[in-house]
């Protein structure tokens, strides 16, 4: 029997390392009807100027990570940060806390009896456990390295680097309830979704 949850909705939770393509199946998912939760733009707010935790990550990392305008350059905290763990923590402790409270409340006001959560630390943030379902999206490294750098402009030691700041996708995996590969053609990733929808759709009529 599948577990139902303390908000008595059901939530799907879509995670995968950065570039595996976890938005691509959250948006496949919306096609069902579900409303997505997406962890990376309720984190965005948080990179406001004038925000308590813009001082607080300002305070940590220093100004050069500003563009002109006092707005915080991802690219640029992205490429200070990503490659030291221990740099990711730091600002993983300054954003989540906010975040995750966030999400929470974001699934309780959501309409319907089920809702899509997708956050590429979803397992590192401790969410798996307000999760019923949790897809984990992989993709073949090469291919990652490929998409990335066609569509980021992002320079092959900067995704690697990004990747290993992120839990391996094979011990992602392990939490996982189904596994999406995202390497091929987006019509295969489609009839991947398809599937995963079914299995949970008839858990959710046996309960």
């Amino acid at each position: 029997m599948l577990k139902q949850n303390k908000n008595k909705k059901r939530v799907i939770g879509v995670t995968g390392i950065f570039g595996s393509g976890k938005s691509t199946v959250s948006e496949m998912l919306r096609a069902y009807g579900l409303k997505i939760i997406d962890a990376d733009k309720l984190a965005h707010k948080y990179l406001l100027p004038g925000t308590k935790t813009y001082k607080k990550i300002l305070g940590y990392f220093g100004k050069g990570i500003l563009k002109k305008n006092r707005k915080i350059d991802r690219r640029k905290l992205g490429k200070l940060v990503f490659g030291n763990r221990e740099l990711v923590k730091k600002l993983n402790a300054i954003i989540h806390p906010k975040v995750i409270a966030d999400i929470k409340s974001a699934i309780r006001r959501s309409g319907g009896k089920t809702v899509v959560l997708d956050a590429p630390l979803l397992i590192e943030s401790g969410l798996r456990k307000i999760v019923d379902d949790l897809i984990v999206v992989i993709i073949e490294r090469d291919e990652l390295i490929r998409r990335m750098a066609k569509k980021v402009s992002l320079k092959r030691p900067e995704i690697l680097a990004r990747i290993k700041s992120q839990i391996p996708q094979k011990v992602k995996a392990r939490f996982a309830n189904f596994i999406i590969d995202n390497s091929g053609t987006v019509n295969e990733t489609k009839k991947q979704v398809r599937k995963i929808m079914k299995k949970i759709e008839e858990g959710m009529w046996r309960n």
